[in-house]
């Protein structure tokens, strides 16, 4: 795992300036660095290090490949590429003189020499952010993997084209102007991350996973993101892996039964496993006892020839400590178990941290608990596993489960006739109060209400789909001015309503909520998260797995349920799935309230000038009287105050 930086225009050839654009990322890379730089052709490549396979030297970057036509900054890991140097063997393309080392950096290098970029892409299996030089074309070619598991960002600063793995490498170049963009701080507060390709800043952009942008010394500055399929004025934008197109040659030839899907899933699962659990460091995986971790952990204990280390952490707090549900597993499958307890205070120690670990706004508050397992994993490993993925893969989400199952209630009821209930959906939480007796305060008046929202708006799945990833869905948007936020857009004909949503949350909740807040939370220690579930080949079987053998009888990821069964007795994993979270929405009732009492004040919030403050505020005193749970509109916009502050000017002037 590494960190990546560049500049293609007139500055490209400064070697200070590019060491200065690395030292921001060391966390990244705390191992080696270097730059490379041609004056001439205007470009400059920088890297950090963090050494996970070939140790030595011989695995440093940026490398060039041995017939010194490609020049190449890699941040990310090849898993198959000892097999991609077979097949270099065997077609006569070892680099003259023999390999130098043995690291898939070298075998991304002569792959690309031999076969080209997207012919290499293709046969790797892994994640990466990758900055290609052509000597011979001069071609910058800027590449992310297929789900976004590495964050690239690029944009015009002046004349240059610069990219780097974090903002703040774009930060300190002269001429960075910092603009806050207004549709980005929209999809912050509707979805609690800010959707690709947008950034934080109008004309700084995230690399869509999947794509290879190829820029020329010629490309004109822009201002907006180019599209997929864009090509001219020396930019093409193209997209390499198309999972809706995989999804779909899933449901064009699904695996017939049951078992068969059984064996596919756990086979291709297993070997991912046993690719990524090599390294010439120390390998890990973090547990938290529900079906996605367990799963991942029981392979890997199979594949192993000594007891996995294991990593879990826990809370006091009633109802969200998984500790104990680790420490079981762990116990049944015999790996070498760590666990830490953490206070509240202790938790609330990282708040500080969120605004330069994240870059931008980012608020999905599971990047807490996240940023303290990697801490703790780090003290043992440089590398850990997850379980993330599962979800978007075989239907894990409550969304693909309960989703459906509203529009098929709804679908039969003409929409006009639902109409007419729209002016209950509006009502004040607390008049269904009195509809609700037991359950957490305010938990069961807020589903009554937004289902009332939901059923008396949604023209279709797809809105209903949208009211669940859409905090603000059907209601006024806190950001004035901003123009609804987009869906992402694919196409996928023949699916149901549920696969839909499992392809939505691929291209959209995934890369963008939950990739980007393991990347940064475990680089932030400099410790590698690898996502076993993620490998292509895996995504290409869960494809042919039928949405019947993925969710029945209100339960979803019965695939993964299934497979785990096998290893793990289901009492110790069979109870209803939960969140990596922590309590923040009682904290804001409690020892957050001041801080959050200052941040959402009507004066700080008219002083944005972004703000609907009488909808904001109106959100925030129905939470602290507990009339409705608005943890999570809250805290995108307090994440979002709380980065405002970090850089030290409001930034606003133009996007007011």
């Amino acid at each position: 795992m590494c960190g990546i930086a560049g500049l293609l225009g007139p500055s490209a050839g400064d070697e200070r300036l590019l060491e200065a654009m690395a030292g921001p990322i060391r966390h990244r890379g705390p191992d080696a660095g270097g730059v490379w730089a041609d004056r001439e052709a205007g470009i400059g490549l920088a890297h950090r290090r963090l050494a996970i396979v070939d140790l030595s030297p011989q695995g440093a970057q940026p490398m060039v490949s041995s017939n010194g036509r490609y020049v190449l900054s890699y941040n990310g890991e090849v898993y198959n590429h000892r097999d991609l140097r077979a097949e270099l063997d065997a077609a006569s393309a070892t680099p003259d003189g023999g390999w130098r080392g043995h690291s898939d950096t070298e075998t991304l290098a002569e792959g690309i020499a031999h076969w080209g970029l997207t012919a290499t892409l293709e046969r790797a299996a892994g994640m990466f952010a990758i900055a290609v030089w052509d000597r011979e074309t001069r071609t910058l070619s800027l590449v992310r993997d297929r789900f976004g598991e590495k964050p690239l960002y690029y944009g015009w600063i002046g004349k240059d084209l610069a990219f780097a793995s974090e903002l703040k490498s774009l930060r300190i170049l002269p001429g960075f102007v910092g603009e806050i963009d207004r549709e980005a701080v929209a999809g912050l507060c509707a979805r609690s991350y800010i959707p690709a390709p947008l950034s934080i800043y109008r004309g700084i952009f995230k690399l869509l996973p999947g794509c290879i942008l190829e820029v020329t010394p010629a490309a004109a500055t822009r201002t907006e993101p180019p599209r997929v399929g864009e090509a001219g004025q020396g930019l093409r934008l193209t997209r390499y892996y198309d999972y809706p197109a995989v999804v779909a040659a899933g449901l064009a030839d699904p695996i017939a039964s049951e078992s068969d899907a059984l064996d596919a899933a756990e086979a291709a699962l297993r070997q991912a496993i046993a690719d990524q659990a090599v390294a010439d460091v120390p390998v890990g995986a973090f547990l938290s006892g529900g079906f996605d971790s367990s799963t991942v952990v029981a392979l890997y204990q199979q594949v192993s020839g000594r007891p996995v280390r294991t990593y879990s952490i826990g809370f006091t707090e009633a109802g969200f400590d998984e500790a104990p549900h680790a420490k079981a597993v762990a116990a049944h499958l015999g790996t070498e178990h760590h666990e830490l307890y953490v206070t509240p205070h202790e938790a609330m120690e990282v708040l500080p941290l969120l605004p330069s670990m994240y870059d931008e706004p980012f608020a999905d508050s599971s990047q807490i608990p996240t940023y303290l397992v990697s801490r703790f994993a780090k003290a043992g490993v440089t590398v850990a596993l997850t379980g993330d993925g599962g979800d978007e893969l075989f239907g894990g989400y409550n969304r693909h489960v309960i989703g459906p199952a509203m529009w098929k209630r709804l679908q039969p009821i003409p929409a006009g006739l639902r109409a007419l209930g729209k002016p209950l959906g509006s009502l004040p939480q607390r008049w269904f109060e009195l509809l609700v007796r037991n359950g957490p305060r305010g938990s069961g008046a807020a589903r009554i209400a937004k289902g009332l929202r939901v059923a008396t708006h949604a023209q279709g799945p797809d809105d209903i789909y949208r009211a669940f990833i859409d905090e603000w869905a059907f209601e006024r948007s806190p950001v004035l001015g901003a123009a609804p936020v987009p869906d992402v857009p694919f196409s996928l004909a023949g699916a149901s309503p549920a696969e839909r949503m499992m392809v939505g949350d691929a291209l959209g909740y995934l890369p963008d909520d939950i990739l980007c807040k393991v990347d940064r939370a475990s680089m932030a220690v400099s410790l590698e998260t690898r996502v076993p579930f993620l490998d292509h080949r895996l995504a290409a079987v869960a494809a042919r797995i039928s949405i019947g053998m993925k969710i029945a009888d209100g339960r979803g990821k019965l695939i993964i349920r299934k497979i785990l069964d096998r290893h793990v007795p289901r009492e110790l994993t069979d109870r209803p799935k939960a969140g990596f979270g922590i309590p923040v929405g009682e904290w804001l009732r409690g020892p957050l309230k001041s801080w959050a009492d200052d941040l959402l004040s009507e004066e700080r919030l008219r002083r944005d000038g972004l703000f609907d403050v009488a909808a904001i505020r109106g959100r925030y005193a129905e939470h602290q009287a507990g009339h409705r749970d608005s943890t999570v509109a809250l805290w995108s916009i307090l994440m979002f105050e709380s980065w405002l502050d970090a850089q030290g000017s409001t930034g606003l002037s133009d996007a007011a």
